[in-house]
């Protein structure tokens, strides 16, 4: 009699902690709902209207936009952006993983810190203004061609600004430490001691690498790619300020389509399957995760 006595107050408590915990997350539901899922709806709607006189968005519905932003006009854009992003995160992998390595086995803690200092310094500074800094460095009478031309290196400035090596090389500047930093808290766990045991049962250096040390920090690999793409592929203040009419991305046609009296719906159509492509990636990312957990 008393066992039943306990298990149902001990029901009643749990169902209790329930109503609490989802009171307390009511405030948070209410934030995603108002700033999230709210906005998310209003585009989705706004990308079946159409545009009429001066901007205005009345009925029918249609397809248009849609097909518009697959068209042959539209898709460059989509595949280019797709092709940066790609590029974007490759690189910083490549660059990010080693840089990784290198602080987590550094045996001083206190030189370990230096160094994820300096990765997250450039946080400090508005990203705007760092992009603008690149403009000075890759400007034709910026630093870069004043070194070169300085030295008799080159006779005429290079063609660095307003391309699509320019846009790569800010995308990787500003989102190198969102690859690094997840690959560092895998390489953080891993366990030296199995690389050992690799060598010892006669595996070589590649070997070792891709049985051994990959496989176990392919969480920080995926997490830090996913981190860097996503943005990488909606970025449009880089492409504007290094790519010129070069480098437009597809954050570039959202942004110009909501400005002034621009193509709503158009850009709506645009936001809307920039998001499909991202919400793929996550897919991607969480069946990868399970299968290496």
């Amino acid at each position: 009699m008393a066992l039943s006595f306990d298990l149902s107050s001990s029901g009643g408590y749990s169902s209790r902690e329930r109503r609490r915990g989802f009171s307390l997350a009511i405030p948070a539901l209410i934030w995603l709902v108002l700033f999230f899922i709210l906005p998310v709806a209003i585009v989705f709607v706004v990308s079946f209207l159409t545009r009429g006189q001066r901007g205005a968005l009345i009925l029918p519905l249609t397809l248009e936009h849609y097909e518009r932003i697959l068209g042959p006009v539209f898709r460059p854009v989509l595949f280019d952006s797709l092709w940066i992003a790609f590029l974007t995160t490759i690189i910083c992998l490549v660059l990010g993983y080693p840089l990784a390595f290198f602080i987590s086995t550094r045996k001083s803690k206190q030189m370990q810190n230096v160094a994820l200092f300096l990765v997250i310094l450039p946080f400090w500074t508005n990203f705007l203004v760092r992009t603008y800094a690149w403009q000075i460095i890759l400007g034709t009478e910026g630093t870069i061609n004043g070194l070169l031309t300085g030295l008799g290196l080159i006779s005429e400035p290079l063609a660095l600004i307003n391309t699509d090596f320019a846009v790569l090389l800010g995308l990787v500047y500003g989102f190198l430490p969102f690859m690094v930093l997840p690959i560092f808290a895998s390489v953080e766990r891993f366990e030296f001691r199995l690389v050992e045991a690799a060598y010892d049962l006669g595996a070589n250096d590649l070997r070792t690498f891709l049985r051994v040390v990959l496989p176990l920090t392919l969480p920080g690999v995926i997490a830090g790619c996913i981190l860097v793409f996503i943005p990488a592929i909606g970025s449009f203040i880089t492409p504007d300020l290094l790519g010129g009419t070069q480098g437009i991305m597809i954050g570039n046609l959202i942004t110009g389509q909501f400005r002034g009296s621009g193509n709503w719906p158009l850009g709506s159509a645009a936001s809307i399957v920039m998001m499909i492509v991202v919400i793929l990636g996550l897919v991607v990312y969480s069946r990868i995760g399970r299968r290496t957990s």
